[in-house]
């Protein structure tokens, strides 16, 4: 029964409707994984199985009667701890923050209770979401399935976790330098990067999205079917699109791809990293792509002057706690933080102007090109107890030199599994796809999929 939980989405909807499989089933073998390795996982906030079961027994009502809500009915869903679900509280991963119930669903968990979806609990992330990492000052430390010693990446970092665990096949987090993508490459599951706006979320921010993280590109595609539906909340979102979501044959013949390994500034790619990624561009070589090579096109300036802005920014909210509140925060992000509090205005006017400086760099690299291949990150996971790669505050953004301007360009991104390390640990390959292209995105990523090696079993955490 408990390998009902490694089911696709697609596969369960596809059961359901066939009268194979009952939501009520699926769901009780995805709560018996839940059980059985959520003690040394510590992927989910606000698990709540006996509200699942109902959900479930309700969700089998429908399908009985042929009258399903939505695309995902019945299928079992988690959602990141910052996606506000009505009556939990949203402590965004800090000790710091009140436990005030939150008086609405926001968009996302809008969209997936209206379609069906069993919302099983809630997913771990560090304080106010700002580390690449499972280390919380609210939650216990998360964990890579992989490798319990290892990080699952962030901020998404429950999500990363419970996907790569069997959890139930939908997950979603959100992304703002790679919140997705680096937990997701790190923890070997697909993670998209929608296009900024396609997914209305509240509140919205620049570069801020919410997108899948999930075992399959169909499921990725599935979900988007639902997450993309219009809200008027969001401020900064796209027109809605009807979008062939599950449209995803693609022929790569003729398609020019570019293959980006330095970034300009950062973590050295490592050879285990980069090996991997060249494996994949020559798939799509032999699959009749044509990969030409990108050089860096990014700058230490970009990157310091973001930081900056990103710190004034936290400043400006952490500020305002009382002492005793501040304590609370995780030293390593009050640290970061805490150096922007005698910035001048200038110092961050000109890092907030590195956000378009980025954007009209990435512009300009996919001129020519139909998508660029590039690592997800420049390493494979690191310490489960470390809040980033190189573990040092001054020095937070190292890592995500390959997916931080795709946000502040509002381009579609996904990372994919292209192989593993030495060690067993996953690796990631982001496609970058041309604006509002996710369906290419998608397409290429699920050509990728059928042209890779077979995949390693998913792992399995025992209690």
């Amino acid at each position: 029964m408990s390998e009902l939980a490694d089911f696709s989405a697609v596969d369960l909807v596809e059961a359901y409707r066939s009268k194979k499989l009952s939501p009520v089933e699926v769901t009780d073998a995805v709560i018996a994984r839940i059980d059985a390795s959520e003690p040394k996982l510590n992927a989910l906030w606000a698990y709540d199985p006996d509200a699942a079961r109902e959900s479930a027994k309700a969700s089998e009502a429908r399908w009985v009667k042929g009258e399903p809500l939505g695309a995902i009915d019945g299928v079992p869903v988690t959602i990141k701890e910052n996606i506000a679900t009505k009556g939990t509280a949203v402590p965004l991963g800090c000790a710091a923050v009140s436990l005030t119930p939150a008086a609405a669903d926001a968009p996302p968990a809008a969209r997936t209770r209206e379609a069906g979806g069993i919302l099983l609990a809630k997913t771990t992330m560090p304080d106010y979401g700002m580390l690449s990492s499972g280390l919380s000052s609210f939650h216990k430390l998360a964990r890579n399935p992989w490798d319990l010693s290892a990080n699952p990446g962030g901020s998404s970092a429950g999500a990363g976790a419970a996907a790569a665990a069997g959890y139930g096949p939908l997950h979603i987090g959100t992304d703002i330098g790679g919140s997705v993508r680096l937990p997701a490459g790190w923890c070997g599951v697909v993670g998209l990067k929608p296009s900024a706006g396609r997914v209305p979320i509240n509140p919205p921010f620049i570069g801020r999205v919410a997108g899948p993280m999930t075992r399959t590109v169909a499921d990725t595609a599935l979900y988007m079917s639902v997450l993309s539906k219009p809200d008027a909340r969001d401020t900064m979102a796209l027109p809605y699109a009807d979008i062939p979501w599950l449209d995803l044959d693609r022929n790569v013949r003729g398609l020019k791809i570019g293959l980006w390994l330095d970034a300009g500034f950062g973590q050295a790619v490592t050879q285990e990293t980069e090996h991997a990624v060249k494996r994949a561009a020559r798939l799509f070589t032999d699959a009749g792509a044509i990969i030409e090579p990108v050089g860096p096109f990014l700058t230490r300036e970009m990157i310091d002057g973001l930081d900056r802005f990103w710190r004034a920014r936290g400043w400006e909210d952490v500020s305002r706690l009382a002492p005793e509140r501040q304590a609370q925060i995780l030293p390593y992000i009050f640290d970061w933080i805490k150096t922007a509090e005698n910035f001048s205005g200038r110092e961050v006017y000109t890092g907030f102007a590195q956000i378009e400086a980025m954007r009209n760099a990435l512009h300009t690299a996919l001129t020519g090109f139909d998508f660029i291949l590039s690592p997800t990150a420049p390493t494979a996971s690191y310490p489960a107890e470390w809040a980033s790669p190189v573990n040092d505050p001054q020095k937070p953004f190292e890592h995500i030199a390959f997916t931080v301007a795709v946000n502040m360009g509002g381009q579609p991104a996904i990372s994919i599994n292209c192989g593993f390390t030495a060690g067993g640990l996953p690796i990631g390959l982001q496609i970058i796809g041309q604006s509002f292209d996710d369906i290419g995105v998608l397409r290429l990523a699920s050509a990728f999929e059928t042209m890779r090696p077979e995949q390693r079993p998913w792992p399995k955490v025992a209690a």
